[in-house]
Order: structure tokens, then sequence, then C-alpha cells
């Protein structure tokens, strides 16, 4: 199992940050440095920039929403963003949620399933290199990508919660990424559900990327009480309420991982033997306990 590390939505207001980060990251030694797609800098230019920076760590987003982009301008940004990384770019798209695409941007958050399988079925052959000639509800595309350079096709993960996302998931795209699915719950339903889709349609075992708060702490009281203040507003979103309920957690810091190293080391050996591929630790400082004594303790691991 990989274990990348991701730079937060607080973090992606700072490009030089970024940048510092993915050099810092691939120096320990981390195979991957995630970046979360918020209100601050655009996640795919800035691991544009990043790539040229680096030379072997593996630069993701995680994750960028679909309805403000068509999908033949996310292909043009992947492919670029592809190229600037020498092919260690991945992409992480979703649907985000109701609240943010209708009340927030404005835009339809109509039908989402359908809205993701009809930007799939554009997006996935422009990635390849092919032309597309689609017309369906949302979407109707006859045109190409002319990229020459652009290393072909580029990894796509796919935000998967649902049964629908996750058939999606498993039988159109590289894998899934998650965020705030407890260790039950990606052992249960996520793993399960996924890799069957992988089989049913004759791909290979997806990629399966376990996004997780995670915490080097001697105060894991105090340490998950300060994070459930900072994680609240994740419980009014349905997707991830329903991943909660799954689990029995009450809300989000339940499903950290907070505590001693002990704690950690036994998280990270269950995580990879229910068959995830990559842990995507998100770290926050919290009180005395600091992002970097977490990060230290990861790259220990690696």
């Amino acid at each position: 199992m990989q274990i990348g590390v991701t730079r937060g939505a607080a973090g992606a207001n700072n490009l030089n940050g970024v940048i510092a980060r993915a050099k810092e990251l691939e120096t320990r030694g981390f195979p991957t440095m995630w970046m979360v797609q918020g209100f601050g800098h655009d996640a795919i230019s800035a691991l544009s920039i990043a790539g040229r920076e680096t030379s072997r760590i593996e630069l993701g987003t995680s994750v960028v929403p679909i309805q403000p982009r068509h999908p033949v301008a996310l292909a043009q940004q992947a492919l670029t963003a592809a190229t600037a990384c020498g092919g260690r770019f991945t992409l992480g798209i979703g649907l985000s949620h109701k609240v943010m695409i209708e009340d927030m941007l404005g835009l339809s958050y109509d039908k989402p399933g359908k809205h993701m399988q009809e930007y799939l079925a554009v997006l996935m052959p422009l990635l390849r290199g092919e032309r597309v000639n689609y017309a369906g509800e949302q979407y109707n595309v006859n045109t190409g990508v002319d990229i020459e350079d652009a290393p072909q096709p580029v990894r796509v993960l796919l935000a998967a919660l649902g049964p629908m996302m996750l058939r999606l998931a498993g039988a159109e795209t590289d894998g899934t990424i998650t965020w705030l699915t407890g260790l039950n719950t990606l052992e249960r339903h996520i793993v399960p559900s996924i890799n069957k889709a992988a089989r049913d349609a004759g791909r290979p075992a997806p990629r399966i990327v376990a996004g997780l708060p995670m915490l080097l702490t001697n105060d894991p009281d105090a340490a998950r009480a300060t994070l459930a203040g900072y994680l609240k507003f994740y419980e009014a979103l349905p997707s991830y309420r329903a991943m909660l309920d799954r689990e029995g957690a009450a809300g989000p810091a339940d499903v950290a991982i907070v505590g001693g190293e002990n704690v950690l080391d036994d998280a990270i050996a269950r995580l990879q033997d229910i068959g995830i591929t990559d842990l995507r630790a998100s770290i926050t400082s919290v009180g005395g306990d600091s992002e970097q004594r977490t990060v230290d303790y990861l790259a220990s691991k690696l």
C-alpha cells in the first residue's frame, strides 16, 4: 500500500506552499501528493507547476468537480498537466455536492449519476488520444484533442461512495478515491463493490485511494474534539452522511486515525489487509501536535 499526503483546501491558497510541499515530500520519499480542489488555487494548474519542479513524485487531484468544466476542457487540462508532470499526474474527479454546485455556483445538480456517466463517455476516450462522437442528454460532442506530446492515457480516479458511482469507477476508470469513509465501510462496501465492477467489466483490479484525517498525538481525545469542529461541515453532506451511518459513526472525527504510533500502525496495517492500494493522509495541526510530526511518522513507514 502506498502512503501519500494531501495538500488540503487551506493549503491551496498559497502556490509557493504547494510547490514547496511537493518538493519536500518527494525528497522524503513519498510516492504521491494529492491536492484538494476547493476555492483556492486551481489544483490541476498548481500541480502542473509543481510537476516542473519535481521529478519522481506522483501528483493527483482529490477531487475536481465535473459540473463547472466541460469534459473537452478538462481533457485538455489533464493532458497538459500530464505533460508538465512527465506522466506523473493523476486526475481525481467527482460530482461534488448539491450545496456547492447549485447554491454556490448556480449550476444544475440534476441526475448526477447520469451526468457522470455521460461525462466519462466523453472524457475517457479523449484522455486516450481518441476522437469522440457522442450524443446524449447533457453533452453532444464531436471532436478530438490534439496534444502530440502528452503521455496517454491519463490515469483517472472517480470519487465513488454509492452503488452507481462505484460501478462506474470500476467499469470505466482506474479506480476510486474516497474521503471520510471508515475502515469497516471500506472493507464491507467500497472494496468489494468496486472490485466486482472491475471484474464484471473485464478490467484490471482498481486502485482504491482512501482519504482519511490522520494525526499522531499524545492526546487523542482533545485532537478528535478539535477535528470534530473542523470537519462538522461534512456531516450535512448526504453522500458522506450515508457512509458515516454505514460505519456507525456519529461524525467525521470518529473515522479519523488519531492517536499514538501503535494506533496509526494498526490502522495502516488494516487498510493494507482489506485491499486499500493507497492511503491519502489528510493532516491538520491540532493544539501542540504539528502536521510535521505526522509527516515524519509516515515517512518512517515508507
